[in-house]
């Protein structure tokens, strides 16, 4: 199990490899759709992504009025693979260092993390309380206007669990595993 402590830096990242398990401790953002086609079209970031971690993630949050904190009930990851047509360019344009969501991204964000020093992380889907558990802080909300599965979220974790799954050499288990199950589909459907 490797550890990757806040700040993050992108020779750190690059140590990392495919099929490694790794513990996150420090901040995280927070990021979906809106917030990704926002940044694709243009739109002034609020905080600066520069070596940070975006997460696939619409949690699920309750914010107590009379003290003005918040409680992160849920935090699963969402469907990455939406992400596609923006993610490469904001790896670029915004320095991210990392990114963790499910069910990994294509060749476009694969090339971006080789080109720019990333890795996608992934997290495992249907454990958003487990992972929940995780969070240490709420610190901020970014762009809440667009409501709070959307919004920016930074927080705060201890020892998040993830694995790498496309690291910043070009290797992708998720390629890997899609190459070996069409071999196998073509395989069997030369036997019908």
């Amino acid at each position: 199990m490797i550890k990757l402590e806040f700040p993050y830096t992108k020779e750190a990242v690059r140590t990392l490899k495919v099929g490694e398990m790794v513990l996150i401790s420090g901040k995280l953002f927070t990021g979906r759709d809106a917030v990704h086609k926002k940044l694709h079209e243009g739109a002034s970031c609020p905080v600066s992504l520069k070596n940070q971690i975006i997460y696939h993630c619409g949690p699920v949050i309750l914010e107590d009025k009379f003290s003005k904190t918040y409680s992160v009930m849920a935090a699963g990851p969402t469907t990455s693979i939406r992400e596609e047509p923006y993610q490469g360019d904001i790896i670029r344009d915004h320095g991210l260092v990392g990114i963790i969501g499910k069910g990994g991204m294509g060749p476009k964000t694969l090339k971006a993390c080789q080109d720019y020093g990333c890795v996608y992380f992934h997290a495992v889907g249907g454990a958003a309380q487990v992972l929940a558990e995780k969070i240490v802080s709420v610190d901020n909300v970014f762009w809440k206007e667009l409501g709070p599965p959307e919004a920016i979220w930074e927080l705060t974790v201890k020892e998040f669990p993830v694995v790498v799954t496309m690291d910043a050499h070009g290797n992708s288990l998720h390629k890997e595993v899609e190459e070996k199950s069409r071999e196998i589909l073509n395989r069997y459907l030369k036997e019908l």
